[in-house]
């Protein structure tokens, strides 16, 4: 059954969602205050790069299954069904999640909803939220307790976020646990009705629960990252290689191989804002080992930044004034432009800092980078971005790099030494062409 679905929200998350619904045959409307990113979005143009959506986008606006809108009274005269999936980003000056933009759109569309509705979250918010929205949302509402909110978490990979979308590897929905939750449930089921044909695993929880899988699952990827980082330090005092020590363990099926990748750390609007609100709830809550467990976590991964500015500075003599650095990659993972919290740009800045020229290059971020980071020089290829360096980093895996040829960037660099802060490229490769190659937590 196809349904009328209103998503609030059409940054990264909200944009996917809407469009992948549409996808699936649902007739759909984005909500936004934004009436730019609106317009680039109505014209089939993302303001951010994710690889399959815009063709989605374009796909389901001509079909006219797509559109967008400022109007919350549009919305609730249209939907049955609606999406919260705005930003909860971190506060200012705190661990703890921002929830205003979640509360906004339930303080604005709660009083305008004169008829049964279904709302789902989809924003990662901390345990007790929805909770309280929902007892909001009723107090608003003109139809009272015939509006029902559930919670339904996102589980999207900057990358691969329309197959996480349209084949997604569970779905979990939290209703409250006091009612039967049957209403929230059949909508969602319909909405997901071809996932579900799938065999795609369903997973009805209480709120709180729901609430807590997102964070729970970000944190343990979080914990995995900064374990094999952590243990590189090991590798590094020891002469052990850490990829090997890696690819050994990963066989073991309780570990697995996947996040366990040394190098410069995690990144990305995702991860370190997770981990640090669950640390503030944790805090709050009183749960002392989990949040002394996930500070360690958040440290050790910012301690990778620290050493990979010192391992810099070592190669290029113990001094980067007169130095000059080209930094491959700002956003923080391939196939993304995304650039909030990345280690390779804070690494740049830091050495920039410290009295080094930087020149750096990303495919898809270049201008995130410079909205972030304006003072540093961008160079128009990898080329460009190497001509007189004695120093080239890679610091995000993009394949492009991956995939470079020593031989041609020897003719460019001033010293042929490569740091390589992703532990992606071949040693023996770039060794053999002449060069001085450091990995991480490698001999």
């Amino acid at each position: 059954m196809n349904r009328r679905i209103a998503v609030f929200g059409t940054g990264y998350l909200g944009a996917t969602h809407a469009a992948c619904m549409a996808d699936l045959g649902h007739d759909v409307l984005g909500v936004d205050v934004d009436e730019g990113k609106l317009a680039k979005l109505a014209a089939g143009e993302l303001p951010f790069y994710e690889p399959g959506l815009p063709e989605v986008l374009r796909r389901n606006i001509d079909a006219g299954r797509l559109r967008f809108t400022t109007s919350y009274q549009d919305a609730a005269e249209f939907a049955d069904v609606h999406f919260i999936a705005v930003g909860t980003p971190q506060k200012r000056g705190e661990l703890a999640a921002d929830l205003r933009y979640v509360d906004a759109v339930i303080e604005t569309l709660a009083p305008m909803l004169v008829r049964p509705a279904i709302i789902f979250g989809k924003s990662t918010v901390p345990a007790g939220t929805a909770a309280r929205l929902r007892k909001r949302l009723r107090a608003l509402s003109p139809v009272g307790d015939r509006v029902e909110l559930a919670w339904n978490p996102e589980f999207l990979r900057e990358g691969f976020a329309v197959q996480d979308t349209l084949h997604p590897d569970r779905i979990v929905l939290g209703v409250d646990p006091t009612t039967s939750g049957g209403e929230a449930e059949t909508a969602a089921r319909e909405v997901y009705a071809a996932q579900l044909g799938e065999g795609i695993p369903f997973l009805v929880t209480d709120l709180a629960t729901s609430e807590l899988v997102k964070t729970a699952a970000n944190a343990f990827l979080a914990t995995k990252i900064s374990f094999i980082n952590a243990i590189a330090e090991v590798c590094e005092a020891t002469g052990a290689d850490v990829t090997q020590l890696a690819d050994a363990i990963g066989h073991d099926a309780r570990i697995g191989r996947r996040f366990l990748n040394a190098g410069i750390g995690f990144g990305g609007g995702c991860l370190p804002k997770d981990i640090r609100a669950f640390i503030a709830m944790a805090g709050e809550l009183g749960a002392g080992q989990a949040f002394g467990l996930l500070r360690e976590v958040d440290t050790i991964n910012m301690r990778r930044r620290n050493k990979m500015v010192e391992l810099a500075r070592e190669v290029a003599g113990g001094s980067f004034i007169g130095a000059r650095v080209a930094v491959l990659g700002a956003a923080f993972k391939p196939e993304s432009d995304d650039v909030r919290d990345s280690p390779a740009l804070n690494i740049s800045g830091q050495i920039q800092l410290q009295g080094a020229a930087v020149s750096v290059f990303d495919p898809e971020a270049m201008q995130n980078a410079r909205e972030v980071f304006p003072t540093l020089h961008y160079a128009s290829d990898v080329q460009a971005a190497c001509v007189g360096a004695d120093v080239v980093m890679v610091l995000t895996e993009w394949r492009h790099f991956v995939d470079l040829d020593p031989n041609d960037l020897a003719a460019v660099v001033r010293q042929r030494i490569m740091i390589d802060g992703r532990n992606c490229l071949d040693p023996r490769r770039w060794r053999d062409a002449g060069w001085i190659y450091r990995g991480i937590g490698r001999p």
